[in-house]
């Protein structure tokens, strides 16, 4: 009970359910683990600090990542597919949240601007969604779907940073696997939320539901009609057929960006002149989850620092029974609360894997199970989470008119409809991979 690890687990659990500013949190409860654990506070700080290093690559990625999303932002690529949506899907619900969904997944594959897609694509069509009688409640499951689904199951863009942590998670406690058949661990898991999504669209919220047409709405429809194609957005595509090519090619997701980013300066897309000021948007809109990944990778270091590890995978084994069945629930749901709390699936991955790692080899699962149980456990609770970017993405664009409300219309479908899939298909692929 006052094992380290359980410890500065709970404290981060508490802290971060009372609104406590999640790097706050980390750092906290990596502090207690550390000092209950024995290494005294110079050490136990020494060890976090020193520990970032860890997750610098994929800080680092977020960096470029974000400035190419904030160059790309800029552009009117987004409002022209807008455009395009209205006269293309009119009166066609299903398909359109689908279409959405589907386009949505490039935002964090081939063109990695998360969810800054969404507040620019979705207010124009608010005005289609209500004389369709568009639930909007399915939509949120779409863009959900849009901005969690590629980084589980597809090895490029955010996925492949999703998927190196994983395997350096893994790697640095002791089980060696390469990053490119993460993938192929997540597959199942990924397919339960395809399922997920078929069942909020077709079945739970198929019903028309009515929402009133207010001047934003129509205001936000006028403004994209008259946006032509230009220069400035063939040169953007070209950078992010770059940009994307040389992460498949290299492997190396901060390359990629850079790339992206060269051709845009290049190109004048962005002036030199305004370079400084695309920099400061891109780390305003990812540098926070950067830091998380430092802090949290820190936080694995004093943890494994204390060597409470060991007995805290024993005492639990010997609680499962050795059980894999058992484990793999319970490592699931630990991994569901821890995520919830933080906000973040990147951010937990590290947390987690000093133990999932270690107590998986205990129980006998393969490594390729170990993978599936650490990114699903890691991936639960994004969808749902009041602090999640899954979540307040979709309610910034469909919440424009103030009909959308965060809790009951974003988190609760998203919860639903991908958390419950993800623990059932995450179990059953554990048992057999």
């Amino acid at each position: 009970m006052f094992n380290p690890v359980i410890i500065a687990v709970i404290v981060m659990m508490v802290l971060c359910l009372l609104k406590i500013n999640i790097l706050i949190a980390i750092m906290i409860s990596g502090i207690v683990g550390g000092l209950i654990g024995g290494l005294g506070l110079q050490n136990t700080i020494s060890i976090l600090i020193s520990g970032m290093g860890g997750n610098a690559e994929t800080a680092l990625s977020y960096i470029l990542l974000g400035t190419l999303a904030a160059a790309i932002t800029s552009t009117s690529i987004v409002e022209l597919l807008a455009v395009k949506l209205q006269k293309w899907l009119k009166n066609k619900k299903a398909l359109f949240v689908l279409i959405i969904a589907f386009i949505g997944c490039f935002s964090q594959n081939a063109i990695p601007v998360h969810i800054a897609y969404i507040p620019i694509l979705i207010p124009p069509l608010l005005v289609v969604m209500n004389k369709m009688k568009l639930d909007r409640r399915a939509m949120a499951c779409g863009l959900t779907f849009s901005v969690k689904w590629p980084y589980v199951a597809f090895p490029a863009g955010f996925g492949l940073i999703f998927h190196g942590i994983i395997s350096d998670s893994m790697t640095q406690n002791g089980l060696q696997f390469n990053k490119m058949d993460v993938w192929k661990a997540m597959a199942l898991p990924g397919a339960g939320m395809i399922l997920g999504l078929f069942i909020a669209v077709f079945f739970s919220y198929r019903k028309p539901r009515e929402y009133k047409t207010v001047e934003a709405d129509i205001k936000a429809e006028n403004e994209v009609k008259n946006i032509k194609f230009t220069s400035r957005e063939w040169f953007t595509l070209l950078a992010i057929a770059a940009a994307f090519v040389t992460q498949i090619l290299s492997g190396s997701m901060p390359l990629g960006g850079l790339v992206g980013i060269l051709i845009l300066l290049v190109t004048r897309v962005i002036k030199v002149k305004d370079a400084d000021q695309t920099m400061a948007e891109g780390i305003k809109l990812m540098g926070f989850i950067a830091f998380v990944m430092l802090v949290a990778a820190g936080f694995a270091e004093v943890i494994k620092a204390t060597k409470a590890v060991d007995t805290l995978v024993v005492s639990s084994a010997n609680l499962i029974g050795g059980s894999k069945l058992l484990g793999a629930i319970i490592m699931l749901l630990i991994g569901l609360g821890i995520t919830m709390g933080i906000g973040t699936s990147f951010g937990t991955i590290p947390v987690i894997a000093t133990i999932y790692v270690p107590l998986g080899m205990k129980l006998g699962f393969s490594p390729m199970a170990i993978a599936c149980l650490l990114g699903t456990a890691g991936a639960l609770g994004d969808a749902g989470s009041p602090a999640s970017d899954s979540t307040l993405g979709p309610t910034a664009g469909l919440n424009a008119d103030g009909q959308h409300d965060h809790i009951w219309d974003t988190c609760v479908p998203t919860f639903l409809h991908y958390n419950i899939p993800l623990m059932i298909f995450a179990t059953i692929a554990a048992m057999f991979l």
